[in-house]
């Protein structure tokens, strides 16, 4: 049975912790730009939409999601339950991949690897994005997956303000990394391959100066390879990012 696999990736400019980030330069392209590119190239998707709010602020991120040849979807600025269920439900969506737009070095084959077992397992939630159950990964590499129908039915019975604006949290506690309390959700992971292997590794943007850090592994990586893959990005973070740091670059 073929099932539609969705990548929604979720985008404003009104972030309250660093605004406007969504559109900030990393070596001559937009954050979102920069996650499109690198997105495109995993081979399990079958469509990738760019979800944002309502909000007039918000039309530059439809523009820009033109402007790469994927798709858009506008819903609540807050209430990401439902930004997400409206958008899935839209584009015809049996699996959902949740994807925020400040994680800004997405490994394509991790995607597809982790589409695969949630395909093959019938979990309900599914992730790769962190260091989740115990699996290896780096922050900001991976993807979570989960069903239609499993959204739908958050959609129709949660009333929790929090877990309506934080989609996982209805799947999966990451802060303390066990299930929420009276969830009936099944949950699952995959192992991080070895050369990727490094929990200890934030690519998140989340403040100007995860903001800086990532500019800078933009402008060394991106000229010597436009496809850079996560090996490129520990290396770089090891002998560049690493020495700036003990010498208080």
């Amino acid at each position: 049975m073929n099932h539609k696999v969705v990548l929604i990736i979720q985008a404003r400019m009104g972030s309250t912790r660093l605004p406007g980030k969504s559109m900030m330069d990393l070596a001559g392209y937009p954050l979102v730009g920069r996650i499109l590119e690198r997105v495109k190239r995993a081979k399990n998707i079958d469509e990738i939409v760019v979800a944002t709010s309502n909000k007039n602020k918000d039309d530059i991120l439809v523009e820009l999601a033109n402007k790469y040849h994927v798709s858009s979807f506008r819903g609540s600025e807050n209430d990401l339950v439902d930004r997400y269920y409206k958008a899935a439900k839209y584009f015809k969506a049996d699996i959902i991949l949740r994807l925020p737009a400040d994680n800004p070095c997405p490994e394509p084959s991790e995607f597809d690897r982790l589409i695969e077992y949630q395909l093959g397992s019938n979990k309900d939630f599914s992730s790769n994005i962190c260091n989740f159950m115990g699996n290896g990964y780096p922050d900001g590499i991976g993807v979570e997956a989960f069903t239609f129908k499993a959204l739908e039915e958050i959609w129709k019975t949660e009333t929790d303000s929090e877990k309506r604006e934080h989609v996982a949290l209805n799947f999966y506690d990451y802060v303390n990394d066990k299930l929420p309390s009276e969830s009936s959700f099944t949950v699952g992971t995959i192992s991080c391959p070895n050369k990727y292997a490094r929990p200890d590794i934030v690519l998140d943007i989340n403040t100007e100066t995860d903001y800086q850090m990532m500019k800078k592994l933009y402008e060394y990586l991106i000229p010597m390879n436009p496809n850079f893959t996560f090996t490129n990005v520990i290396d770089w973070y090891d002998n560049n990012f690493n020495k700036d740091m003990k010498n208080g670059k």
